[in-house]
């Protein structure tokens, strides 16, 4: 099979723009897609420039984007329907996938069978944050999923929550993310005592500003505990300034001394930064499946999470590590402490590892999308 994936972000040599969890998903899939003698082509629109090149075996096709003084939206649409069709003839494509993520796809029309995969939409997302949807991604998004030929969703919580949204009447099948085990290897040489690390964008839907409350209780029990921001910083949606500035604010003067913020770093990075760490720290108020999680669990992480939803189909609450309403930050403070002394929490960590192999390890997960794949040709 060749199987074209139509994204915004991707990962590959010489990429200077930060990415995302879709970006890590896309990657890891189409390499293992290749391993298994399919051909994956991938599509990244609203580029720069336009150009083509091969990397691990897969072609990476960057298109520019195409603007107008008016309707931008819908002209570039267009110019990527035709660029990809046109590449679809040209190599016999059988299938292409594209995310729900403000509905890139809406008014396209391909040859060739398309899935949506559900990371997570603008309407999903704002339906979490209790925010207002703005009506223009809501109208796209919608259109988008009307009009793909089959729709995945990548937990079954993004999956109910979408249909109920988008009042959507086709069947929504559910592949989990999954992660690769042997790429993510354990590595407790080097851990840092008493130091918390969260990972990922620096926003408000994460749950990072609730961190800043639950760090000052703890500086203010154990003064050597230290805590590490390692990702992108936002422009917060509701005080339209920096996320990160809106957190040190909350800090207190002990707990500023203990903080420090390590801005994006590449992707092979990022597993020394998980690794030197004694716990992760992930209260996110707002997810389809994080592959963040999956991450922290393959390098069998002492790890607390939020319990929200999709929170529940990846983690098993005092079992994996330990799952918090970010809100209470009381019980988030226990839960540290309780890892940081209880000896059973380095049990808790290899027991989250295993989970990742036993049910959401990337070599089962890529012959049940090969499968999905095959029920559209």
């Amino acid at each position: 099979m060749h199987i074209g994936f139509i994204t915004p972000e991707y990962q590959y040599k010489n990429n200077q723009k930060a990415i995302g969890g879709i970006a890590t998903f896309i990657k890891s899939l189409s390499e293992q897609l290749v391993l298994n003698k399919h051909t994956v082509s991938i599509f990244l629109y609203s580029q720069n420039e336009t150009k083509t090149f091969k990397e691990n075996g897969i072609t990476v096709y960057l298109i520019a984007q195409k603007k107008s003084p008016f309707l931008t939206w819908l002209t570039n649409r267009k110019h990527t329907q035709n660029y990809i069709n046109k590449i679809v003839a040209d190599n016999n494509i059988d299938v292409l996938e594209a995310s729900d993520w403000t509905g890139f796809t809406a008014f396209m029309k391909f040859n060739i069978p398309l899935v949506l995969r559900l990371h997570g939409s603008d309407t999903y997302f704002c339906n979490l944050d209790n925010r207002k949807v703005k009506f223009k991604n809501f109208y796209f998004e919608n259109k988008a999923l009307k009009g793909a030929d089959k729709i995945v969703g990548v937990s079954q919580f993004v999956a109910e929550k979408t249909k109920e949204l988008f009042n959507i009447k086709k069947e929504i099948k559910v592949i989990h993310n999954a992660m690769d085990t042997e790429l993510f290897q354990p590595n407790h040489q080097n851990i840092q005592k008493k130091t918390l690390l969260y990972f990922g964008t620096i926003i408000r839907k994460k749950g990072v500003l609730e961190i800043a409350n639950v760090f000052n209780k703890l500086v203010a029990q154990d003064s050597e505990i230290q805590l590490t921001f390692l990702g992108r910083d936002t422009v917060d949606i509701l005080k339209k300034e920096s996320t990160l500035k809106l957190f040190k604010t909350e800090l207190s003067e002990k707990a500023k001394k203990n903080f420090r913020y390590i801005s994006s770093v590449p992707y092979y990075e990022v597993k020394k930064y998980i690794n030197q760490s004694e716990i992760i720290v992930l209260p996110s108020f707002a997810e389809a499946f994080p592959m963040t999680w999956l991450e922290a669990m393959a390098l069998e992480k002492k790890l607390i999470t939020s319990n929200i939803g999709w929170a529940k189909e990846l983690m098993i609450n005092g079992e994996t590590g330990f799952m918090v309403d970010p809100k209470n930050h009381n019980e988030f403070v226990d839960k540290i402490l309780s890892l940081l002394n209880d000896t059973n929490s380095k049990l808790m960590a290899e027991n989250a590892r295993k989970r990742i192999i036993s049910t959401f390890n990337l070599l089962d997960k890529t012959k049940e999308n090969i499968e999905f794949y095959k029920e559209l040709l």
